[in-house]
């Protein structure tokens, strides 16, 4: 690019008529001009300056533009002055050069003068306008108004400030594509608008390219490209097109969907503009709701209350549609050249549709008109009384059912209803002191059924009844145990009573002392919830017993036993410690006798019922040496052996706890209460005995015999080792009177006597005097076996036994057959 410069060089002279400047307390000499970007030829001058002096000077330049940044631009001759200019400058980087001249004596080099020199680079047109972005982006909704703000582009021209240069116009050059609905313009600022009406339909995108040039002499220019997209609007309303669904709904039921509705919009899918929301007219209780299907933008209409077929049987419903966004319509009327076009809007119309709902009959369960009553009753009325009456109703009027009531709730059992009327009645007397009863309030709930409905329907009731209190507690010491310290002075404790009643019937008490110990002991005060109880310093210590008289507000009292013990603090500070603690541990050994006590009380109960039943055996042997007992008839009971039949009287049990036989002159006295208690009263019966006392049963033995034997296991054999329990293990169980056993049994004992006085006598003979084991050897020693016995091992115990048993009864026992049948 060719540009055309004017240099122009001054020359200032000290001498001449160009004056110099003050400037920070130097002098400055008026600027000299370099114009920017000055082709050359290089160097030029610039101009000259001169000083009128007697003797030889030296100049010197120094500053921007010779030896500091931009270096090189500027020299002086030292010997002329002359200034010249080597090289161009640019002014968007330096628009000002600073240097400083001096002039010194060139004999002595002294400065001579010293004085601040400007060189200004004038600006020429050589920067063009630079947009910030290469291309604008921008999103606008259809429904935009005309003369709105659309964007705004900002071009920089880096020539000088105010300068022709650096001033920039704004032009459209291009807009594409070209509708006659829209038409852009840009402002001297920069901001693009438009004109008329948006349409989506018709473009959904412009590209504008807008120009920025100076005002330079030789203009210079740049452009950008300005994109702008629509975002649909909602000019086009949603349609109802149809619906789906029985649009039945059944009585009582909710969060079912009888009905959908379809609706169609032309706008783009699925921004705000196509999104539709539903909304419900004549629905007046709120039974209904609807809500958008996001998808497809169907209106699914959904029961939120149940409905009551008996107060509506059908619902008619209008249900209207609209966009999310709100509805616009534009259209250009009249273009004009200047200023903005003539539009007209249309006002939207909603859709709707008319629907119907039919509500289906079903069995509603009854209800209480009134489910919350309030009753106030006496406390401790009379029972029976009339309290309350709850009425339920069917709300089924076309098919009513039969109600019946009953208590659901009733803590205390202190009311009935009639199932038919529902009438409450007192059942029992009230007590408002009760844990039921909560702050004088006792709850009590009615249910009411339907019983010829299956599944029966219910409802429920609820009657709060208030207990008027009544003075029915005395008052109560909260503890009847206190200490009191022991001194010379007088001395008291604290006495607290409550009483269950309420504030009316309670305290505070009147406390008062009665009896003989009022001259020692006080009250004071006498009235409160507690007080405190005096000592008179005359009481020494111990520990006494007061009768004290509590009285409530109403005049209610009680007479009380107080323990007071007086101590000495100095000792213990509560002198009642040691009395508990003794009082515990006495407590805890009466405990363990009790419970001693009750074991033992028990076990006699347990054996007691083990032992009896309907039927009872004979006699019980009693287990002494549990482990040398052994019962003799372990055996099967035989099946040859037969007792005569023999008729037994009713069994009666005598009283007398002893009976007494003489034997020889000596006097024995048996437990007849002991045996006669074994016996159990029956009718007279035939008794077939079963079971045979030999272990072959080749014999029996007749029913005396075996009733001796019986006698002989409780009382005479009970030491033996070998003794027996028959009676335990017996299948067949026999009876006999009373009488009839007092007869045998002294029967038996006068044989027994007798049998001794056939026995010869031997005197004592000592059959060994030391300790010598080694002549005993055909003795074998006797160990008790700890673990069970085999009763087995007895079947065959060899000749050894039947010699002892020869020696003990050697006229009966020679036979080996009585060895058999259990008498050794």
């Amino acid at each position: 690019m060719m540009f055309s410069y004017l240099v122009l060089v001054g020359m200032i002279c000290l001498c001449s008529t160009e004056p110099l400047k003050r400037h920070k307390r130097s002098w400055i000499i008026d600027s000299f001009d370099i114009v920017e970007e000055h082709p050359g030829p290089f160097p030029y001058e610039l101009g000259q300056i001169k000083l009128d002096r007697s003797y030889l000077v030296e100049f010197r330049l120094k500053g921007k533009g010779v030896d500091e940044d931009p270096k090189g631009v500027l020299s002086i001759d030292s010997l002329t002055g002359i200034i010249k200019v080597h090289r161009k400058v640019d002014y968007e980087q330096y628009s000002v050069l600073m240097l400083t001249f001096q002039a010194r004596n060139k004999s002595n080099l002294a400065i001579d003068t010293q004085l601040g020199m400007e060189v200004n680079i004038l600006d020429i047109n050589d920067n063009p306008p630079v947009f910030q972005r290469r291309v604008y982006d921008v999103t606008v909704n259809e429904a935009a108004k005309q003369g709105g703000f659309i964007v705004g582009v900002l071009a920089i021209d880096k020539d000088a400030p105010g300068t022709p240069n650096s001033t920039i116009d704004y032009k459209i050059i291009s807009v594409t594509p070209t509708t006659k609905n829209v038409e852009f313009y840009i402002q001297e600022s920069g901001a693009i608008s438009f004109k008329g009406c948006f349409d989506y339909e018709v473009a959904n995108k412009y590209s504008i390219t807008v120009e920025a040039k100076d005002r330079g002499v030789v203009k210079l220019s740049s452009t950008v490209t300005i994109i702008v997209n629509l975002q649909d609007g909602n000019n086009h309303l949603p349609v109802i097109t149809g619906q789906t669904g029985s649009a039945n709904v059944v009585e009582g039921t909710n969060g079912t969907s009888p009905l959908k509705l379809h609706t169609a919009d032309a706008d783009t899918r699925p921004t705000a503009a196509w999104r539709v929301r539903y909304s419900i007219q004549g629905d007046k209780s709120g039974h209904f709701a609807i809500h958008t299907d996001p998808d497809t933008n169907d209106g699914i209409l959904t029961v939120v209350k149940p409905l009551d077929y008996e107060e509506n049987p059908e619902q008619k419903l209008t249900i209207f549609v609209v966009n999310e966004e709100p509805y616009f319509s534009c259209e250009v009327k009249e273009r004009s050249a200047d200023g903005l076009w003539t539009i007209i809007t249309n006002p939207p119309k909603q859709s709707s549709r008319n629907i119907t709902i039919t509500v289906e009959d079903a069995n509603d369960p009854p209800f209480f008109p009134d489910p919350v009553r309030k009753v106030i009753l006496e406390e401790n009325g009379a029972v029976g009384a009339f309290v309350d009456k709850v009425t339920a109703v069917d709300p089924d009027t076309g098919r009513p059912h039969k109600l019946e009531y009953s208590i659901e709730q009733d803590p205390a059992g202190w009311f009935r209803v009639d199932k038919t009327t529902g009438e409450i009645f007192v059942k029992e007397s009230l007590d408002r002191e009760s844990s039921h009863v909560t702050n004088g309030t006792y709850t009590v709930t009615v249910l009411v059924t339907e019983k010829d409905d299956h599944p029966p329907m219910t409802s429920t009731a609820t009657i709060q009844i208030h207990i008027e209190d009544k003075n029915d507690n005395v008052p109560i010491l909260k503890e009847n145990m206190v200490s009191v310290c022991q001194s010379d002075e007088v001395s008291s404790t604290e006495i607290t009573a409550y009483d269950l009643d309420g504030d009316l019937y309670s305290g505070p008490f009147s406390f008062e002392i009665m009896g003989d110990h009022k001259e020692e002991w006080s009250f004071d005060p006498s009235h409160g919830n507690t007080v405190h109880l005096v000592k008179d310093k005359r009481v020494h210590a111990s520990l006494n017993t007061l009768i004290v008289k509590i009285s409530d507000k109403q005049g209610r009292f009680v007479l009380q036993n107080l323990s007071v013990a007086a101590c000495d603090c100095a000792v213990s500070p509560n002198c009642l410690m040691e009395r508990n603690t003794q009082q515990k541990v006495g407590s805890g050994l009466i405990g363990i006798t009790i419970l001693a006590a009750l074991m033992i009380f028990a076990c006699l109960l347990l054996s007691l019922i083990c032992s009896c039943g309907t039927v009872k055996s004979l006699v019980q042997v009693d287990n002494v040496l549990e482990d040398a007992l052994l019962p003799s008839n372990i055996e099967k009971p035989g099946t040859d052996c037969v007792v005569p039949t023999i008729l037994l009287k009713k069994a009666s049990v005598s009283h007398s706890k002893d009976a007494t036989f003489v034997s020889n002159g000596a006097q024995q006295t048996t437990d007849i209460q002991g045996v006669s208690s074994k016996i159990t009263a029956i009718h007279s019966l035939p008794v077939q005995m079963d079971e045979c006392w030999s272990r072959d049963r080749s014999q029996c033995y007749s029913s005396e015999t075996w009733m001796w034997k019986q006698y002989q296991s409780e009382n005479r054999y009970q030491g033996s080792t070998f003794s027996r329990r028959s009676s335990q293990r017996r299948q067949g169980t026999y009876f006999i009177s009373s009488s009839t056993l007092q007869s045998l049994l002294s029967q038996r004992l006068h044989s027994i006597q007798c049998l001794e006085n056939e026995l010869l006598d031997y005197e004592p003979q000592l059959y060994a005097v030391e300790d010598n084991s080694d002549h005993f050897v055909d003795l074998d020693p006797i160990d008790l076996p700890m673990n069970e016995f085999d009763p087995e091992l007895l079947s065959d115990l060899g000749p050894a036994f039947k010699h002892l048993a020869s020696i003990c009864n050697p006229g009966t026992l020679s036979k080996p057959e009585v060895m058999k049948n259990g008498i050794r």
